[in-house]
């Protein structure tokens, strides 16, 4: 595969310590994470999770993190630095993301309050998804289908821009530049402007990976990957514009594209597989605020387009899948009685098939109201939506509650009704498609507390969350020659997450050491196919246990750490015959060093993953790199 020439660069990313600073618990400054916790006066799509979900777990991705991950993809942050289940599959490969058992297609993902999953195939490629094009990252466990729509049953990635900012004669300018392991070059840079009124800024992104790393192949030999060249480029506009008294306008259009040769699985001789993949975003808002009211609208269109060659077999497919989506609200502070939000969202999509165009079309109307009460201790909220998808309509009803027993314990709930409607591929895809699928549908439930108490030089942070969760009609794709999605009558998910961090500082030390742990059930409880095996069994590529453990050490601007990441047997089979994809657990050590150089502000990162070489699949026949390595530098103009 031919791949232009692009911008040589690379930041290197090392890993942090991210953890959520309970809502209604004081947050304790900490210079290797500074959790984000919104301005919902100036930043208004927030307010959904941070105000109208009170017993939501939800984890900000702090800046610092961000900016050391900000040439890789959102699946290498989220792999490494949280307790989710990223499933990829292989290199160049597919990569999703999976909340407490949920199928992919059942956790969503949204770019400033937009649904952005593939509209045909309803999950979004997470390994196409640069961090350096988002300034917040958020993790929100459990369902909030009230709030954010159908499809959203298991938890949401939110990725989210800075609100534009106006400030006279603002100009700012960051350019990266580094290298890693397997030919790995990447770079970026980022500009703005702005003034009282206008606001602009730019940024571009540029990487080219060989990824001939070696691995062991079916018979025992020692090969390097072939057929796994990567290029991508991106570039992301913003315009904004402030009036005097009628709110804000901005526009943001960013397009991508990746090109990816697909290496062969262990049980293929070779592979000529290559995959294209385009994607143009447009978003045009309106946010206004006068006194206790706020009003919002956006639009946004999007377009993916995707081309698959295979020469050696003779395949040549491609696809174009559109999407429109709109949103209109209002919110009203009643001060002492709460606050109110009414909105409007509406989404359409459609795509091109041999049997003509298929599309679905969503409207709804939602609404929320958020209370606090006995000194502030007590937040509870309420939320509702009824949705029509094409003529047919379905109520989700919800409700959140938070108490913060002490200063230091706050106990939390949620429940809410949850919907996920058959995809475009799912009805339509030829061939395979059926026709006749139902929509996925039951209640999510969970509940958990947060502890956060600072006595002397230690600190301790202590999060455990308990969740339950009945699917009726999951969504599962059989068959051998030709794939066929069918409903499982019944899925069962429940389990339990704990997250623990203990810090201790003297002086200009800091030390601190972090675990969490995951156990999760993700079972067929009943089937509609006669003689099912896979009644009583775990869900595929459903890990029952996971974790990690994070450590390190700090002294003024150099920091120094190691984590393990640890994911358990994956079944590959719905009854789950046969063998099971092995554990692994990987290790990785970091080194950064920030400084100021004149007017630079600079920072120095080095990073080794895997350094124990360990052989591993996330996905069967799918070899996963060994040792490797990225270093580079970060420079910022102040």
């Amino acid at each position: 595969m031919q791949v232009s020439n692009r911008v040589i660069s690379i930041l290197l990313f090392c890993s942090f310590i991210v953890y959520e600073v309970p809502k209604g618990i004081a947050q304790t400054t900490d210079t290797l994470r500074n959790v984000i916790i919104s301005d919902h006066t100036t930043n208004y799509k927030n307010s959904k999770t941070q105000e109208f979900s009170p017993g939501l777990k939800v984890r900000a991705i702090d800046s610092n993190t961000l900016a050391q991950y900000k040439m890789q993809s959102m699946a290498d942050l989220l792999s490494r630095e949280l307790p989710v289940y990223v499933k990829s599959y292989g290199v160049n490969g597919l990569s999703t993301i999976s909340f407490r058992g949920a199928s992919a297609a059942q956790s969503a993902v949204y770019w400033n309050g937009v649904p952005i999953q593939n509209a045909a195939l309803g999950v979004a490629d997470i390994s196409t998804l640069p961090v350096f094009f988002m300034d917040q990252v958020q993790i929100v466990y459990g369902s909030s289908a009230a709030l954010w729509g159908s499809g959203n049953v298991g938890g949401a990635l939110m990725l989210e821009s800075d609100p534009v900012a106006f400030s006279p004669h603002s100009l700012a300018i960051s350019v990266a530049l580094g290298m890693g392991s397997f030919g790995q070059y990447t770079g970026g840079v980022e500009a703005s402007v702005a003034n009282r009124h206008w606001y602009m800024s730019v940024k571009a992104l540029g990487q080219n990976v060989q990824n001939d790393f070696p691995y062991t192949d079916a018979n025992g030999n020692t090969q390097h990957m072939p057929n796994s060249q990567m290029g991508n480029d991106g570039a992301e506009l913003r315009l904004g514009y402030k009036t005097d008294n009628a709110g804000v306008f901005s526009f943001t259009a960013w397009y991508q594209q990746y090109d990816r040769e697909i290496p062969p699985a262990l049980f293929e001789p070779g592979s000529d597989k290559v995959d294209n993949d385009r994607s143009l975003r447009l978003l045009l808002d309106w946010d206004h605020h006068h006194g206790a009211n706020a009003m919002y609208v956006k639009f946004s269109m999007m377009k993916d387009d995707n081309s698959y060659n295979d020469s050696e077999l003779d395949i040549h497919a491609s696809a174009t899948v559109y999407q429109y989506y709109g949103e209109a609200g209002w919110r009203k502070n009643f001060k002492k009685f709460g606050q109110l939000l009414i909105f409007v969202p509406f989404q359409t999509a459609w795509m091109q098939t041999d049997s003509g165009l298929k599309y679905q079309n969503k409207v709804a109307v939602a609404s929320a109201y958020e209370v606090k009460s006995y000194h502030q201790k007590l937040n509870a909220a309420v939320n509702a939506r009824y949705e029509i998808c094409n003529g047919n309509g379905v109520l989700l009803p919800g409700t959140d509650l938070s108490f913060k027993l002490t200063n230091y314990l706050l106990f939390r709930g949620n429940a809410q009704y949850t919907y996920r409607l058959p995809t475009l591929n799912e009805l339509y895809y030829v061939p395979g498609g059926n026709q006749n699928l139902l929509p996925e549908a039951g209640w999510n439930k969970d509940a958990g507390y947060s502890f956060h108490v600072t006595a002397g030089r230690f600190m301790l942070i202590s999060d455990g969350a308990l969740y339950d969760r009945w699917i009726h009609n999951w969504i599962i794709w059989l068959g051998g020659a030709i794939w066929t999605p069918h409903n499982i009558a019944e899925v069962h998910s429940h389990g339990v997450e704990t997250e623990n961090r203990i810090e201790y500082t003297v002086g200009q030390w800091k030390g601190f050491i972090d675990l969490a742990t995951q156990y999760g059930r993700s079972v067929t409880e009943a089937s509609n196919i006669p003689n099912d095996g896979s009644i009583g069994k775990q869900v595929p590529y459903t890990p029952r246990y996971s974790g990690n453990v994070k450590g390190g050490i700090s002294y003024r601007k150099l920091t120094i750490g190691y984590f393990e990441t640890y994911t358990g047997y994956r079944f590959t089979t719905n009854d789950n015959s046969g063998n099971a994809l092995a554990p692994y657990t990987t290790g990785n050590i970091y080194l950064m060093y920030h400084f100021i150089f004149g007017v630079h502000d600079v920072q120095c990162n080095a990073q080794c993953n895997n350094i124990f070489n360990t052989p591993y699949q996330v996905v069967a026949q799918r070899p996963m790199p060994g040792i490797n390595w990225q270093a580079g530098l970060r420079f910022r103009v102040l």
